[in-house]
């Protein structure tokens, strides 16, 4: 395959990836199913054309690092710590904390209750974690469509979701590989502190540097900085997810981050236009890892293995766990008003690379991969029957409204119109005069 061709395919997998998001607002399907169902389509292509066999899989591992900082990296642009809006911070955080462990508790008991094999609960959980994430790579472009309150709590649970479901995944390897369970705890929160620590000065460190870099080509060159605090933190087993986060963070609240004395060494306006520019390229740089990722994903997959019956009844249980630990959840901490988002669970990115970075012993051999992609797609199909469904009543609603409205202009409009008329029949009917009475 020449190298023109390759560049001609991706040239039009980015075109058809735009147009599967326009698509996707108008009729409320994820555009990440779009994205699988044309990598299963090349790969069917590819068999007919006897096409060599191609390993995938580190380039799948390569976009979902890179991704998932996009992800996160946006996703922080875009959170806003005003006083306001702290209780919903802390309830969808709180909200994202308790479904991920009790998710992954279930999925672990079910993992652990039917599938073959001698392993430890550990090794359950290990692989229950990343079926228990919401997929921020889904959601967040997905929820535009909702009121202002209900997109903000999506969008903050998907991404304490993402950033703790994460850090419990390598917690869980680090309790599960040699040494005592203390040890592991302890070296975990030692971790987790020194990385908040390496976060918030490296957080200060970058923004005061790069305000002061003139030359017009600096945003890669920030992300590329970002990328490498994140790989070097990941070598030393560092939760380096949250370097991306607090950055994020900072440069968007950068009026909170820098208050009193601090605010004299920031330049508002030079830190405005790298937010700004930070911005875009990041939404940008996120919309074409995701695309390459689900389409290499579904070339990846192997279709046969969702139709096993151990399968079907392992994934059913555990989307059944899923929607109903929310349902509960949601009914302690939100009250009656949450739909859409209870359905709004989608598995993606994250899950499938989490899967790819178990590593070799604390793998399960009787694990299916089928089970992933049947949560994947179940998960992504509930939450497009969602949307929709939304959707759909927010237009019944708007038109019920517009109804009422029209009737009751219509109501006031007749009443006008018999008043006129009464006071025009009373104008037009000649006045009757008093005159003798008759006589008999």
């Amino acid at each position: 395959m020449s190298a023109y061709t390759l560049v001609i395919a991706a040239s039009v997998l980015v075109i058809l990836s735009y147009f599967f998001n326009l698509l996707s607002k108008r009729i409320n399907v994820p555009s990440v199913l779009m994205l699988i169902v044309t990598g299963v389509i090349i790969k069917q292509t590819m068999n007919y054309f006897e096409v060599g066999r191609i390993d995938w899989f580190p380039y799948l591992e390569i976009l979902g690092i890179v991704g998932l900082i996009m992800i996160v990296l946006e996703a922080a642009l875009d959170l806003k710590l005003e006083k306001k809006k702290m209780p919903l911070i802390g309830k969808s955080a709180l909200i994202a904390l308790v479904g991920l462990v009790a998710s992954a508790g279930v999925a672990a008991v079910i993992i652990k209750t039917l599938l073959p094999g001698d392993f430890t609960w550990l090794q359950s959980m290990i692989y229950a974690v990343p079926l228990s994430i919401l997929s921020s790579a889904i959601i967040i472009p997905s929820v535009s469509f909702l009121p202002q309150q209900k997109k903000e709590f999506s969008i903050y649970e998907s991404t304490f979701s993402d950033i703790f479901g994460i850090m419990l995944f390598y917690f869980l390897i680090s309790l599960a590989g040699p040494g005592s369970s203390g040890d592991a705890v302890g070296g975990f929160f030692l971790s987790l502190v020194i990385t908040i620590v390496i976060s918030i000065v490296a957080s200060y460190g970058l923004v005061y540097i790069f305000q002061n870099i003139t030359s017009q080509v600096k945003t890669f060159l920030l992300i590329a900085v970002l990328i490498l605090l994140y790989a070097i933190g990941k070598q030393f087993h560092l939760s380096s997810l949250i370097i991306i986060l607090i950055f994020g963070l900072v440069i968007s609240n950068s009026e909170i981050f820098f208050p009193g004395f601090l605010n004299r060494t920031l330049k508002a306006e030079s830190v405005k236009t790298l937010f700004r520019e930070l911005h875009i390229v990041t939404a940008e740089t996120a919309f074409i890892v995701r695309t390459f990722f689900f389409i290499i994903f579904g070339i990846t997959l192997v279709l046969t293995s969702v139709l096993s019956i151990q399968v079907i009844l392992v994934s059913a249980l555990i989307l059944g766990s899923i929607y109903g630990l929310r349902f509960v959840i949601f009914q302690l901490f939100l009250g009656k008003d949450i739909y859409p988002e209870v359905y709004l669970a989608p598995r993606g990115l994250i899950t499938v690379l989490l899967f790819f970075a178990i590593p070799r012993e604390f793998q399960i051999p009787g694990f299916d991969n089928g089970i992933l992609l049947f949560v994947i797609i179940a998960t992504s199909l509930v939450m497009t029957w969602a949307m929709i469904r939304a959707n759909s009543k927010e237009v019944d609603e708007e038109v019920l409204e517009m109804l009422g409205r029209n009737d009751a202009e219509s109501t006031e409009n007749s009443r006008d119109s018999e008043d006129s008329n009464s006071d025009q029949l009373a104008t037009d009917t000649p006045a009757v005069e008093d005159g003798p009475e008759p006589q008999h």
